[in-house]
């Protein structure tokens, strides 16, 4: 499919937005931006950047599509071959590490869903959509008899999404304490834990 004269503009400004979070660092804050060098740096007018987004948080949240590739590729990770505990242990990596290379693009995140209800009400629908997942897979472990009965499997879920979200935070607010590896490591064992009991 060709992509519009449109469609290049945003994804224009999106990758301009990107390239400045990058650059700008650990220190970057939205009210620093300035939309019309953004603008500039995409080639575009500044009027066009309010064409497509309503403000600076608006525009991170439209980042957010790029980041569901991560989460996509992690649910069709639970429909692979495979013993099912395996493949949310590699899920859960795979969200995690996909993350970490665009920590520049959570930390805006962090920002924008504090300051935005729209940006807040697009994470939380996005992130039900991956609790509705997991739900399921709890579910079909229990029902097949490999993990044991518990709380109910979206409550679970939720919860396990948080600690996912936590983490995250973490990564971007005490990067250079933290031992990322380790810490991944930690996370994949709450879920296995979580879901599979003591034997996970």
């Amino acid at each position: 499919m060709i992509a519009s004269r449109g469609d290049r503009r945003r994804s224009a400004l999106l990758e301009a937005l990107d390239e400045h979070l990058r650059d700008a660092g650990p220190d970057a804050r939205l009210d620093d931006i300035n939309v019309a060098d953004l603008s500039r740096r995409a080639g575009v007018t500044r009027s066009a950047f309010y064409f497509y987004f309503d403000n600076k948080a608006d525009a991170v949240a439209g980042l957010l599509e790029e980041m569901h590739d991560d989460g996509l590729s992690a649910a069709e990770l639970l429909a692979g071959d495979g013993a099912v505990r395996d493949q949310v242990a590699a899920a859960i990596r795979t969200v995690l590490s996909g993350w970490e290379r665009r920590r520049h693009v959570y930390r805006a995140m962090l920002e924008a869903r504090a300051t935005s209800p729209g940006v807040r009400e697009r994470w939380d629908s996005a992130q039900e959509g991956f609790v509705r997942i997991a739900a399921d897979v709890i579910d079909a472990e229990r029902r097949a008899g490999l993990a044991p009965p518990g709380p109910d499997a979206h409550a679970v879920a939720t919860v396990l999404l948080d600690v996912n979200d936590r983490a995250l935070a973490r990564l971007v607010q005490d990067a250079a304490e933290l031992d990322w590896e380790r810490h991944v490591d930690a996370v994949v064992h709450v879920w296995l834990s979580t879901i599979y009991g003591r034997n996970a």
